[in-house]
């Protein structure tokens, strides 16, 4: 029996993968291989699926038939929509919302008596899931503002197809490309508390829409997912303030405060994906109101210059920056976190098949803390 306590499993390895890796002193984050900088400028996300689902990038062929499916599985049913829109009048969280409806994509899987070792039938499952995601979120959001939820374009992308269906417009080249990368940034990052949650409950054997739900529960945390909806609010803060933004800083840095997007469990330098964010965040400054932008630049250099953060290991993470983007694409901010999940899912869903190849149930032990032979009072007695 191992004797040592890793509170959190800290540096504990748990398992071997091929999906991702992650280099916290260099900076570096690799999907198989690829560096992200590369995947994120020269791939779309439905290549990264197939990448980690896969093993390997598709060719032209291979891409048409995977999109093709993927295309193939955006409806939702009725039922999932009435409940959104139910979820929606009773003010449900967008992320409680998430959960629900994948738990109910899987009423009409055509594949729910499959074995659960056929890793075939769950990836077919995993792609289900995967397409249906963005649609039920998009419709979740159109019941709020009281509109009808929009039917899944046909010629549309997974990224741009989920902002068509959120406002009703195709997007322009620069906000479908700069949503495309930042679903491919996240959609995997080894083994952080929701994909662990999702092999656990892999490792059993349940189904892959149980895995997936699993995962969103552990995202909804606010340990885990939210950072970037904290960013923005900040953001928020700064603008409605009297001070310059620079002034605004200084005094919250002076009162203590805790900067959001700053610091990371495996990075101790700035975060690759942050860095790519930054230049799709100044781009879209460029085309509209660079507000945002100048904020979180300005945030970045006061504690890099006059604090010195990122020598102590504390960076800018990729939250720093998506909660910008994401607003300046026009996605409420309580969405950020489901959007987050959205990405995920597709890590989420290759881990578990990665796990179940050469599965071994997940099992820990606790160090046992408790009294030992106490004597049982009859009822009557105590």
């Amino acid at each position: 029996m191992v004797d040592d306590l890793r509170k959190g499993l800290e540096g504990v390895l748990v398992a071997e993968s091929e999906l991702s890796s992650i280099d916290g002193d260099e900076g570096r984050l690799i999907y198989r291989g690829y560096a992200i900088e590369d995947l994120a400028r020269g791939a779309n996300y439905e290549e990264v699926l197939y990448l980690l689902w896969h093993g390997h990038l598709p060719d032209e062929d291979e891409l048409e038939a995977f999109t093709a499916s993927l295309d193939d599985e955006q409806a939702v049913s009725e039922d999932v929509l009435a409940t959104m829109e139910r979820l929606a009048d009773a003010e449900e969280r967008p992320m409680a919302a998430l959960r629900t409806a994948v738990s109910m994509f899987s009423a009409t899987e055509p594949e729910t008596d499959a074995d659960p070792a056929d890793l075939e039938a769950t990836l077919r499952m995993g792609r289900r899931i995967t397409a249906k995601i963005p649609t039920a979120l998009a419709a979740f959001e159109r019941y709020r503002i009281g509109e009808e939820p929009v039917d899944p374009h046909p010629d549309l992308g997974l990224a741009a197809n989920f902002l068509y269906m959120l406002t009703g417009e195709e997007p322009d080249d620069v906000a479908a490309e700069t949503f495309d990368q930042a679903l491919i940034l996240h959609a995997d990052h080894g083994l952080n508390a929701s994909t662990f949650t999702s092999m656990v409950i892999g490792s059993t054997m349940a189904d892959i829409y149980s895995a997936v739900t699993g995962g969103i529960g552990a995202l909804s945390g606010p340990l885990h997912g939210g950072a970037n909806q904290d960013v923005m609010e900040v953001l928020f803060e700064i603008d409605e303030s009297d001070l310059d933004h620079r002034e605004w800083i200084e005094q919250a840095i002076e009162e203590g405060r805790r900067i959001p997007g700053f610091g990371h469990r495996v990075y101790n330098v700035k975060d690759p994906r942050a860095r790519i964010l930054q230049e799709r965040s100044e781009e879209l400054a460029e085309n509209g109101d660079d507000r945002w932008y100048t904020y979180t630049t300005t945030i970045e250099q006061y504690l890099t210059e006059e604090k010195g953060l990122p020598e102590k290991g504390i960076a800018p993470n990729v939250d720093f920056y998506s909660g910008s983007v994401y607003y300046q694409l026009g996605i409420p901010i309580d969405m950020y976190t489901p959007i987050f999940a959205m990405s995920r899912a597709g890590g989420w869903i290759a881990h578990v098949l990665e796990y179940q190849d050469d599965n071994r149930l997940i099992r820990p032990r606790a160090r046992y803390t408790g009294s030992e032979n106490e004597e049982l009072v009859p009822l009557e007695e105590r």
